[in-house]
């Protein structure tokens, strides 16, 4: 009895081999150079709509290890590809933005950009460099379009591309390295300027350890946000009771109003750190600051000081190794901008060619980030708007929000919720960054504003506000309800005055 038993086991998993083995075989003929089919998996309706769920593997060069996930709706798919971004430092598949894709109709694409199983890995090893920097993404969306064409017997209708920080990064290098890839791209709080980015990060933590007795508290960092607020908040358009800046550009604070909370020391660190990095040989800005008001923020000075933050500064393990511990922000940093700049930066604001292939592009950041200060944005912007003649032809296919008291790609005190996310094509685009971007693509009508939410504990609605494509900001008309959008009018502020990089820190 054991026997026939244990023969009748064999035969099963036997079977079940040799059925997902057919079911690999019978994607053999993608024919795509360097990229293998691991998992043909068929997921039953649950918790999701059932789906096709490929695994797959790209190795454009020796050492390249891409893996890439595309998910196929069997029953409700909208016609529709979305490729989705990463954050940090990558490394897995986010497959919580995959089900969203699948929830919503879309066949959807995701990768590891290639630094599986940790970003460390890439220490000394060029190749990998690239592919975190461009290659994986482009990898992603090749594969996904040739699956969706064979799985569906058609190309999709529309692509579209959608990521916050490193994804806003893959966005951007996208819309300039591969105009062709999507017809829409929504670009979130983008690490583009990456090598000065990470600076940024360097910057900040070393000059608060330089003395362990200077470090701000929790306490103290909250009372310079508070500080901030107290003089400015109102000054720029937004409510007066606001506990957020509408336009922190146009904010004054003088650090020395802390003397009662912040020692000597620490004021003249809060000022450098106020400055951004530069480089202490020439005097040139490499990035810039934080921003005013965001200094108690998630991710802000607190994080920015202590250990967590180490894990952001492995573009310099990738070129000085694991144990690197000083920096030189002169001889050093020309070393890693010579290396790295060309494959991870995504500063190019010639856009011509995804204009002109009818491309269109939504980028957002939010006016209380301090991990990817939205100044690098706008000072992103103002180029392309240079290189396109103005602003007028800009706006025919790249808006760009800024959203009030939005820290890094959500949350905040602001009205932080407006859609950024993969949602239904259906859903309201006057409330959905995304839909509005389906929208402007499929319909042609651009978004002049999006009415963006802040949310209760209990998922009710605290207040909205509308926001408005750059250099508008919302104004509150005096005398209305604070919480309502109608209370609010556009007004254009004064263009750029952000801290300005030297122009070699902008390659």
């Amino acid at each position: 009895m054991k026997l026939k038993i244990l023969f009748l086991l064999f035969i099963l998993l036997h079977s079940s081999r040799t059925k997902s083995q057919q079911a690999v075989d019978d994607w053999a003929d993608l024919n795509l150079p360097n990229l293998t089919v691991s998992v043909v998996e068929q997921v039953p309706s649950g918790d999701l709509p059932a789906y096709t769920r490929l695994v797959l593997l790209s190795e454009p060069t020796v050492e390249s290890h891409i893996c890439i996930e595309v998910w196929l709706p069997r029953d409700n798919w909208n016609g529709r590809f979305a490729g989705t971004g990463n954050g940090g430092g990558a490394g897995s598949i986010d497959r919580n933005v995959l089900s969203a894709g699948v929830k919503n109709g879309f066949a959807v694409a995701n990768t590891d950009m290639g630094t599986s199983p940790h970003v460390d890995s890439l220490v000394s090893n060029p190749s990998k460099w690239k592919d975190f920097g461009y290659r994986a993404t482009h990898e992603m969306t090749v594969a996904a379009k040739a699956v969706i064409e064979k799985h569906y017997g058609r190309p999709p209708s529309f692509s579209y591309f959608i990521g916050c920080s490193t994804g806003g990064q893959q966005a951007l290098m996208t819309a300039q390295r591969y105009p062709n890839d999507y017809n829409g791209i929504l670009a979130g709080a983008p690490a583009n300027n990456r090598t000065h980015l990470h600076t940024l990060f360097l910057w900040n933590y070393l000059m608060s350890n330089q003395n362990p007795e200077n470090k701000f508290t929790k306490q103290q960092i909250e009372s310079i946000t508070g500080a901030v607020l107290k003089v400015n908040a109102g000054k720029d358009g937004g409510y007066a009771g606001d506990s957020f800046l509408t336009d922190p550009r146009i904010a004054v604070f003088e650090p020395e109003a802390l003397d009662t909370c912040l020692t000597g020391k620490q004021i003249q660190l809060l000022k450098q750190i106020y400055s951004g990095p530069v480089n202490p040989l020439t005097g040139e800005q490499i990035y810039t600051p934080i921003p005013l008001g965001s200094e108690s923020a998630g991710a802000g000075l607190f994080e920015q000081q202590n250990d967590w933050i180490k894990y952001h500064f492995y573009p310099f393990r990738w070129i000085f190794g694991l144990d690197f511990d000083d920096f030189d922000f002169n001889d050093q940093l020309a070393k890693v901008d010579s290396v790295l700049a060309p494959v991870l930066n995504a500063n190019n604001p010639d856009l011509e060619d995804f204009r002109a292939a009818g491309g269109k592009l939504l980028m957002y950041t939010g006016t209380a980030d301090p991990l990817v200060p939205f100044q690098d944005a706008v000072h992103y912007y103002e180029r392309v708007v240079e290189k396109q003649g103005g602003m007028e032809k800009t706006q025919t296919f790249f808006r760009y929000f800024l959203v009030p008291g939005m820290f890094h790609c959500g949350g905040g005190p602001g009205p932080c919720s407006l859609g950024q996310w993969i949602s239904s094509p259906s859903d309201d685009s006057d409330y959905n960054l995304f839909a509005a971007l389906i929208k402007w693509v499929e319909e042609a009508a651009a978004p002049e504003q999006i009415i963006a939410s802040a949310y209760k504990e209990n998922g009710e609605v605290r207040f909205r506000r509308p926001v408005y494509p750059y250099p508008l900001f919302p104004h509150y008309i005096e005398g209305k309800n604070p919480d309502l959008p109608e209370s609010y009018r556009g007004v254009a502020h004064e263009r750029g005055k952000v801290a300005v990089p030297a122009g070699k820190y902008l390659q």
